[in-house]
């Protein structure tokens, strides 16, 4: 196995146009599992680590927030919670601190694994996963077509993960899971929700409970026709519980070792209501001052 070790963005293009069959690698905390369990053994391992740019953010003219693929869960947490609550949430439920000062979201993104937690805060906030390849440049992937199936993503060969643009946040957003103990665990199931006020919409993520991690659509479009975006009244039972099953219902999952399809869909249900009473109950708090 050939060790390449680039030292700029260009230089680690090249290196994968040349040897297509090359795994990234920057935090290694999923690669180096699969490598060491002998679950996969790859011709190369791109060593991304010396390329600086991947570990930069950056806020974009736009408004946006552009985050390099390198940029560790650590960071997320320390730099960026109050501009993407979500992510950071769910980025203090991976691992532990040791592998939240190692693993990436690129590399989540890279694994593509349903289960990855970075995933649902990603698509309730609608973010954009920017690739690039030495021959074709950059292209932009939103995050709901990036994921084609278990541990498949929309890269080709040649293509690595620059970085993922997505809007800070203009309103309250939540993410849990539901685990088999209360830290370092893979997500049985897990959810996020992102209100975006001024659009009069909320942005929804499934993980764990589909072959890809997914959207809710007919959940987000019960939201945005029947919250009432200007009032500060707690939402009543019976939306909550509309909402829960809509959630529920999206999701295609699986008996596997760590729960059955049934219980997964009752637990997204339970999340759904829990996340998005916190999310509006900060809503309403914000309302009520501005008011």
């Amino acid at each position: 196995m050939e060790f390449l070790r680039p030292q700029t963005w260009a230089e680690a293009l090249a290196a994968k146009a040349e040897l297509p069959g090359a795994v990234p690698i920057q935090g290694g905390t999923d690669v180096m599992v699969e490598i060491n369990f002998d679950v996969r053994r790859p011709p190369a391992l791109l060593d991304l680590t010396r390329v600086a740019e991947l570990a930069r953010w950056s806020a974009e003219p736009d408004g946006r927030l552009r985050v390099g693929a390198g940029v560790p869960y650590a960071r997320v947490i320390s730099e960026l919670a109050d501009r993407l609550p979500g992510l950071a949430q769910a980025a203090r439920t991976v691992g532990s601190p040791q592998i939240r000062n190692r693993g990436t979201v690129g590399g989540n993104l890279g694994a593509a694994s349903p289960a990855g937690d970075s995933h649902p805060p990603l698509l309730a906030c609608g973010a954009v996963i920017e690739v690039e390849s030495a021959a074709r440049g950059v292209r932009a992937v939103p995050a709901e077509e990036f994921y084609l199936g278990v541990k498949r993503n929309a890269l080709e060969p040649d293509e690595l993960i620059k970085a993922f643009v997505t809007p800070v946040a203009g309103g309250p957003q939540y993410f849990s899971k539901v685990g088999t103990r209360n830290a370092m665990v893979i997500a049985v199931c897990s959810f996020c929700v992102a209100l975006h006020p001024a659009e009069r919409r909320a942005g929804t993520g499934i993980g764990s409970a589909a072959p890809v991690p997914l959207r809710a659509l007919a959940a987000e479009e019960f939201l945005a026709a029947e919250l009432d975006w200007a009032g500060t009244a707690p939402l009543a039972p019976a939306l909550l519980t509309r909402f829960g099953e809509l959630v529920g219902a999206a999701a295609a999952p699986i008996d596997d070792v760590r729960g059955t399809a049934a219980y997964r869909r009752h637990a997204l249900s339970v999340l759904a209501r829990r996340t998005l009473t916190w999310a509006w109950n900060d809503h309403r708090k914000a309302a009520e001052r501005c008011a």
